[in-house]
């Protein structure tokens, strides 16, 4: 009797992208990888959405899913897709990016391989016109097979984007994105990184992030303090987890995600008095969590010195507000 190759339920939230839903769903259908149920979500969109969904769940009825539901947000149009889905393992791939046709296949090979319930793979950003426009290597230096107690400091270098992942399901048997949060990503991927023992991961750059040119830049709000909060969620986990010991790789983690990607944020909050609340807020966190200037200096991602490796406009930008110099920054910004 043949083993019955593992299932692959793949997530797409769907909201208002009738311009790139197609290309999306063109990559899911065509990939290599056959024991694969395609769940799409439409998230309450207002525009010709549903009907491009439609059609692709008639000419591939034995792959696409598909789903309307009242609009509640990317998080709450994810969760309803882990509710409905059926396979061993979830993907998630937003609705105006696309795929290499052999991604699922890749990840799936390496997660049975080294039996791994989280396996990566590498992002490029590319333009409207598919052109590679930024290479996003994540793990760069280690190997396929990556034993977490030996290499923790994955925890607090890793990107946390959800779509550029494989996930066994049983990872999300109680934990789901949380519903109306900004950086829902920061918030929940690092709890299941937490319930790993090893992960995978292969240096193919299988996802491509779509930068659009016609999405209205968005504005930088007080929503940002999202992070922080995802920053708390993530201790109070890691203080339950098997690797509650590792205090340094914790701070390091706060470090990159809550000081240096909270900042990055700031840069383009244009509202000044929203600015300085929200520095407030950022200089409480680092002094509750004891963390000192010169470990922010030092802290090194994938062995290199993070600061030093920025571009020099953004070293500039973090320098002055360590220096206290906000009055300079707003200058400048």
């Amino acid at each position: 009797m043949k083993n019955v190759p593992s299932k692959i339920s793949v997530i797409v939230p769907v909201y208002n992208v009738e311009n790139y839903l197609a290309k999306c769903l063109d990559s899911l259908v065509r990939q290599t990888y056959q024991n694969i149920e395609i769940l799409v979500v439409n998230d309450g969109s207002k525009d010709d959405s549903e009907h491009i969904i439609q059609e692709y769940a008639q000419k591939y009825p034995e792959k696409i899913k598909p789903f309307i539901k009242e609009n509640g947000g990317l998080s709450d149009a994810r969760n309803f897709g882990i509710d409905h889905a059926t396979g061993d393992y979830l993907g998630f791939v937003d609705s105006d990016d696309y795929v290499a046709s052999s991604m699922f296949e890749e990840m799936v090979h390496l997660a049975e391989k080294h039996q791994s319930k989280m396996v990566i793979c590498n992002i490029q950003k590319v333009d409207e016109n598919g052109k590679v426009t930024q290479k996003l290597t994540q793990i760069p230096n280690m190997p396929e097979k990556i034993d977490l107690g030996n290499n923790f400091s994955v925890f607090s270098d890793l990107s946390y984007f959800a779509c550029n992942k494989l996930f066994k399901k049983e990872l999300f048997r109680d934990k789901r994105f949380k519903k109306g949060a900004h950086f829902e990503d920061i918030q929940l991927i690092p709890q299941l990184l937490l319930e790993c023992d090893t992960i995978s991961q292969t240096q193919n750059f299988h996802y491509q992030y779509l930068e659009r040119t016609d999405s209205i830049t968005k504005t930088h709000t007080e929503k940002g303090l999202d992070i922080l909060k995802a920053v708390i969620d993530v201790e109070e986990v890691f203080e339950k987890s098997g690797y509650s010991g590792r205090k340094k790789e914790l701070k390091n983690f706060q470090i990159f995600e809550g000081v240096y990607s909270f900042l990055a944020y700031l840069a383009f909050v244009k509202d000044e008095r929203t600015f300085y609340d929200m520095s407030a807020k950022l200089e409480i966190f680092i002094k509750d969590r004891e963390l000192k200037l010169k470990d922010i200096l030092n802290y090194s991602r994938f062995d290199k010195n993070y600061l030093l490796s920025l571009p020099l406009k953004k070293k500039i930008y973090y320098l002055l507000f360590f220096a206290g110099q906000k009055k300079l920054i707003r200058k400048l910004v």
